[in-house]
């Protein structure tokens, strides 16, 4: 299952990133509120953990804004901010739990197991977008019959990117996700993965590749 992770603390972020990765998931994490509501609505989650203090835009809003458009996908509010008040602002607006910080971790995965059941969904072990399918369990990229073993940033690249096929990624949004948001890597270490990604895209025949956009980010392009 895929979930969307938004809190703008790092060492935090990073923790509750690994907890919920351990446990099988698959986690995007952001750490703004405009960040938050592109991946919220650009891709298909099984659930959101959202911060209420966020930069740009506060959760709440962002809350609002992803109801508006009829995203139904269950939200788990997970917030410094303990007064009733807050709850039931948050609930009023669509959330759909609210937890707070500090939280022991058996809860939040009691909680997000929970809501996760809710959508019906199993765990996945493969993405598939046009003519690739990637095994989440082995790390190998396949197009019709040939396949091609990737190695660990490889995998992360990609599956980055394949995880949001229609939206431009940035840089920053790759290195947090694949190095971690404080590891020293730059956007040369993302370019360098991305030239090992685009040749073996070309090894396996496949329709797609990777575009760079200048200065913004990449994107999937079907030639």
């Amino acid at each position: 299952m895929r979930i969307l992770l938004v809190e703008d603390e790092v060492s935090l972020a990073n923790a509750v990133k690994k907890i919920l990765e351990q446990q099988g998931y698959v986690v995007d994490a952001v750490n703004n509120g405009r960040s938050a509501v592109d991946y919220a609505l650009g891709a298909k989650y099984n659930l959101i953990i959202l911060d209420v203090m966020l930069p740009e835009i506060n959760g709440m809003e962002v809350l609002k804004t992803v109801r508006k458009q009829n995203l139904s996908t269950p939200v788990l509010m997970l917030t410094a901010l303990s007064a009733l008040s807050d709850k039931v602002t948050g609930l009023n607006h669509g959330a759909d739990d609210y937890m707070t910080k500090p939280f022991e971790t058996e809860e939040l995965l009691a909680r997000v197991g929970a809501l996760t059941r809710r959508t019906g969904d199993i765990i996945m072990n493969r993405i598939e977008y046009k003519d690739l399918s990637l095994d989440l369990n082995s790390a190998v990229l396949s197009c019709g019959n040939e396949s091609v073993q990737l190695s660990h940033k490889e995998f992360g690249v990609i599956k980055v990117l394949l995880y949001n096929p229609t939206m431009m990624i940035t840089t920053e949004s790759i290195i947090e996700n694949v190095w971690g948001s404080e590891s020293e890597a730059t956007d040369n270490n993302v370019e360098v993965y991305i030239s090992f990604i685009r040749k073996k895209l070309k090894y396996l025949g496949s329709k797609v590749t990777v575009r760079k956009l200048q200065r913004l980010g990449y994107r999937l392009e079907v030639t």
